[in-house]
């Protein structure tokens, strides 16, 4: 573990496992132990494994 001058440190980082956003908060979880950082990320996911070359999904509503 590492202190800053701050006091603040981060312990580990976690990525999305589909499109690689840093994730501050607790995404959606895999069965597979794998982190998303949304339903929709992993919804992609699952898509491009069944075997679609190019998935489409309706983009999430905009948060603003």
């Amino acid at each position: 573990m590492r202190l800053s001058a701050e006091g603040f440190y981060i312990e580990h980082y976690v990525k999305c496992a589909n499109c690689g956003l840093l994730m501050y908060e607790e995404g959606v979880a895999a069965a597979d132990g794998r982190d998303f950082c949304s339903s929709w990320c992993k919804q992609w996911d699952a898509k491009r494994k069944a075997g679609e070359k190019h998935p489409v999904l309706p983009l999430p509503p905009r948060p603003f």
